[in-house]
């Protein structure tokens, strides 16, 4: 899928090997597309499972794989967005090493894909706040994607 959606970015993301391992930067507070900090967790991903689907009325997500590697799915479902109805599909992990900025009200979730479990690093702009976010089953209809390996 090659659509874009309104206000997502891809950032390339520097790391600094060396003899004695790699530095991995993810975000900058003097970084043109940084809007504010509330937190940073971690969570992994088993190959082959499915962490979805999630929404975020006002928290912007800013996602980073370091290890392992994931499928990131994104769904515009925002009334007026001029790319609503658009699926976006991004490869992120060890070899790709990105950034991937979502904005407040677009659909999210990941897939674990690779033969070792991922760590997903999400730099927040708010604290985390169970009233702000909503859940829908990852393979409920209502977004057209499935999450199957498909061949190309």
């Amino acid at each position: 899928m090659n659509s874009r959606i309104d206000g997502v970015l891809v950032n390339p993301l520097a790391r600094i090997p060396d003899e004695r391992g790699t530095i991995m930067h993810m975000l900058r507070a003097d970084a043109p597309h940084f809007l504010g900090f509330g937190e940073i967790y971690f969570s992994t991903v088993y190959p082959g499972i499915v962490k979805a689907w999630h929404i975020h009325r006002a928290m912007t997500l800013n996602y980073a794989v370091p290890v392992g590697r994931i499928k990131l799915v994104l769904y515009d479902d925002r009334p007026g967005s001029p790319t609503r109805g658009n699926l976006e599909e991004h490869f992120l992990g060890d070899d790709n090493y990105v950034l991937v900025t979502v904005p407040p009200l677009v659909w999210n979730g990941f897939k674990g894909i690779g033969t070792t479990a991922a760590i997903v690093a999400n730099c927040a702009t708010l604290p985390h706040d169970p009233s702000e976010i909503d859940r829908m089953d990852p393979f409920d209809p209502s977004i057209p994607y499935e999450w199957g390996v498909r061949q190309r």
